[in-house]
């Protein structure tokens, strides 16, 4: 057996990376909407000339990959150029959990930054758990963020060096004996990862079939963040009836890999909402139908009960 790690945490948290520079336009939203489930019934997240035309509220997830080039980029693997952790093979970095929240509608376009601070780093025994924070802002406006993004890595195989285990989760299971309140299914094509590539994330194990039995899988898999992205569509669009402004905050955990060509299962329940004359709390469940395996669990979102009500976030600027 090797080594464990030696991580020094007090080097590690509070880091701040610098600012980095994203971009994006009307094209690459539309990309991501096809990518993400979007069909020819919502045009305003696919059509230009829609008078409604808008960002979907989860597109913010890819810039961090996708950066400011306009071409294909080489996949860095994460980011783990941080102070007090080793370098370690990127091909073991897994997504551990992903929550986003909306600040203010995103523009159609335009130049921005992303801040980026590690909030936490965790032993997990069989691995370690990197956890960051990132904001979008607009740099001539750093005060009002466009959204919030907190991701967490697991590095297989990294754990044992004695770090902390990490806080303890919120837990957003299903109502027990309940049946969802919705369910929305999608029909993933084979070809569904080759697209969604396309929106900046050029790791190879999404498309190479020479790397994914390497790190221990059939054939490549199904990124997670689009996984995610079918997700939060499925809810906006079932009970935010499609509003670009309905969503206020996704967190979700992953919990199996998706296979391009599986059918994404989202399964929906409304609990009560700790503000309920304002929000609808959800939680959700995604499942590849075929195998009946959750493959995203710990889901919970929050919708503006009437998102024209929203306060000054809900309002383009």
């Amino acid at each position: 057996m090797s080594a464990p790690l030696k991580v020094d945490v007090s080097k590690a948290v509070g880091f701040k990376q610098q600012p980095q520079r994203v971009l994006y336009n009307s094209r690459d939203l539309m990309l991501y909407a096809i990518s993400i489930g979007v069909k020819q019934d919502e045009l305003k997240f696919l059509y230009e000339n829609e008078p409604d035309f808008a960002a979907f509220p989860t597109y913010p997830l890819v810039l961090g990959l996708k950066k400011d080039n306009v071409g294909v980029s080489v996949y860095g693997g994460g980011g783990e150029d941080v102070p007090g952790i080793p370098a370690f093979d990127p091909n073991t970095l897994v997504h551990g959990d992903q929550s986003l929240e909306v600040h203010r509608p995103l523009p159609l376009g335009g130049a921005f930054e992303l801040h980026t601070t590690v909030t936490g780093v965790y032993d997990k025994g069989k691995g370690m758990v990197i956890e960051r924070t990132v904001q979008m802002i607009d740099p001539k406006d750093p005060t009002r963020p466009y959204s919030s993004m907190k991701g967490s890595a697991f590095v297989r195989g990294a754990g044992g060096w004695g770090g902390p285990k990490g806080p303890k989760q919120d837990s957003y299971e299903p109502p027990k004996g309940k049946t969802p309140d919705a369910v929305y299914e999608d029909k993933t094509t084979d070809d569904l990862a080759i697209l969604y590539r396309l929106s900046g994330d050029y790791n190879p194990l999404h498309i190479d079939p020479r790397i994914a039995p390497k790190v221990g899988f059939k054939k490549p898999i199904l990124h997670g963040l689009c996984t995610y992205g079918h997700a939060a569509h499925a809810i906006v669009k079932t009970l935010g009836k499609s509003n670009p402004n309905a969503l206020k905050s996704i967190t979700g955990r992953f919990t199996a890999p998706v296979y391009p060509g599986d059918t994404l299962q989202t399964k929906m329940w409304t609990v009560p909402a700790e503000n309920p004359k304002d929000q609808v709390k959800v939680i959700f469940q995604v499942l590849a139908k075929e195998r009946n395996q959750v493959v995203i669990n710990g889901g919970c979102v929050y919708l503006w009960a009437n998102p024209a009500d929203a306060g000054p976030q809900s309002k383009h600027k």
